[in-house]
């Protein structure tokens, strides 16, 4: 099954636009009404809709640490990349990797 991925609220709408128009499935913080919620109310949606988180915020990394069960992490420093070089990564996961593959799984961009 392809990677479905939810985004947080640190992550530019541009991104969440970029994906959509290359026809993934992306959802963000603010269409899933997790405006301010906690890190843990991200990764409990996301596992329950198997998407893939995609962050900038490296407190998802302390959580996928710790063990919590998650259906997958992708983490970016905001300073790393362009929006454009995040989503040429996000697509580039997409073609090559399922959403059984991202598991429990953490990857750096």
């Amino acid at each position: 099954m392809p990677i479905r991925f939810h985004l947080d609220e640190n992550v530019d709408r541009a991104v969440a636009a970029g994906l959509r128009r290359r026809g993934i499935d992306v959802t963000t913080a603010s269409d899933s009404g997790l405006i301010g919620a906690p890190d843990l109310g991200h990764v409990e949606f996301a596992l329950g809709e198997g998407r893939v988180i995609f962050t900038h915020d490296s407190d998802f990394l302390r959580i996928a640490d710790r063990g919590e069960a998650h259906a997958g992490v992708v983490y970016c420093h905001p300073r790393d990349h362009s929006i454009g070089e995040i989503i040429l990564g996000l697509v580039a996961l997409w073609r090559h990797c399922g959403s059984e593959d991202m598991r429990n799984r953490v990857v750096f961009l």
